[in-house]
């Protein structure tokens, strides 16, 4: 893979993984998950779930009552509370960090906030060659607290691995260029195709960002990352094998001497699932739209899935919800590895109690 348009400069300024930091030795390194995620032989198929940490725990909407998203985040010793409340309760069998994909263009001078009940909006979306400026390089230092908060869980953890995460560059591109969630996307596309070499730069100082905000977390500590494009589902193949793949190649494969697993999910991707898994990542998640069984021929025999329970399953009598189970675990087999997820995140009225029961069911369904 090429070296993505737009980086330049860029890449001379960031740092390399291949060093001691990241091949430090981590507690959860032998770890059921982190075994699945390379495709080695587990006795059961691991099971975590996006968006874990969040609405649907009561003990979440307690401690997060009365602070604004982008101020928990930036807050240690409650980042690590929210990041350890669904394995407390529900045994999963990895954690994510609780973060936000926006977190690190707001700290490298992006304005912005997140609304409740809209999510990022940009006081001065980025339209132009000069609206560039105002998105500068990401140090260490800019995000130390995700490093701190990062550095206090992993002993709390022990074996059970943190997964560390970030935005991939389309994704955040589309909030920074729309100003907000869109549903149609068409100012990101008019920049693509009307102005494509803004469009690569833009890209390309994402994907360092990208990059360093990984690498900080990666170097404290974490076991894996996942790489989210949430948005990305919204292009043609020809479209994101043009103007996304090379930004989040770029991404992968600064990540590739880190020694951690590297995931890669998007949503509604499934006619780019064979590109998705060109762009180097160890597993690719897949929504509940397409079979892992499919999925895995799509991506490639090399590569472990992650997925694929609809999330709205669970809000359907148990016989339905376990048939359902049975049914991913089941494709799943397809691939070299399988680490059960839901096919999006954990939607707000979901019952907990539900989720707990989810997590025993693949544990004794999956026994070797």
């Amino acid at each position: 893979m090429s070296q993505p348009p737009g980086v330049g400069a860029w890449d001379a300024m960031t740092t390399t993984m291949e060093g001691s930091a990241a091949r430090h030795e981590r507690p959860a390194a032998d770890s059921v998950f982190v075994r699945a995620c390379r495709g080695l032989p587990v006795p059961y198929t691991p099971v975590w779930f996006m968006r874990q940490a969040g609405r649907s725990l009561p003990e979440y909407r307690k401690v997060r009552a009365g602070i604004p998203m982008l101020e928990a985040c930036r807050r240690p010793d409650l980042v690590a509370e929210i990041t350890l409340q669904p394995v407390r309760r529900h045994g999963v069998d990895a954690a994510i960090l609780f973060s936000d994909i926006v977190v690190p263009v707001a700290a490298a001078g992006i304005d912005l906030d997140i609304e409740p009940g809209t999510g990022p909006v940009v006081a001065e979306p980025i339209r132009t060659e000069a609206d560039l400026d105002r998105l500068r390089r990401l140090t260490p230092a800019d995000v130390s607290y995700v490093d701190e908060a990062v550095r206090l869980l992993v002993p709390e953890m022990g074996a059970i691995p943190l997964i560390g995460f970030a935005g991939a560059p389309f994704t955040l591109a589309s909030y920074l260029v729309e100003g907000g969630p869109s549903r149609t996307h068409a100012k990101t596309k008019a920049m693509m195709w009307g102005q494509p070499e803004l469009w690569h730069a833009l890209c390309g100082r994402l994907a360092e960002i990208t990059l360093e905000f990984l690498r900080v977390q990666v170097a404290a500590g974490v076991s894996a990352v996942q790489l989210f494009d949430s948005w990305a589902g919204t292009l043609s193949d020809a479209d994101y094998r043009r103007f996304v793949l090379p930004h989040s190649a770029h991404v992968l494969k600064g990540l590739r001497g880190a020694g951690v697993p590297r995931i890669h999910f998007g949503l509604g991707t499934a006619q780019l699932l064979t590109a998705m898994g060109e762009a180097g990542a160890d597993v690719v998640g897949v929504d509940w739209r397409t079979p892992l069984d499919t999925a895995t021929a799509l991506v490639g025999p090399d590569r472990a899935v992650q997925g694929n329970l609809d999330p709205c399953v669970l809000f359907a009598p148990w016989p339905v919800v376990e048939r359902e189970v049975r049914r991913v675990l089941a494709e799943g087999r397809a691939a070299p590895g399988h680490v059960f997820n839901l096919g999006h995140g954990v939607l707000p009225e979901t019952d907990p109690e539900v989720l707990t029961r989810v997590v025993a069911l693949v544990h004794e369904a999956s026994a070797r």
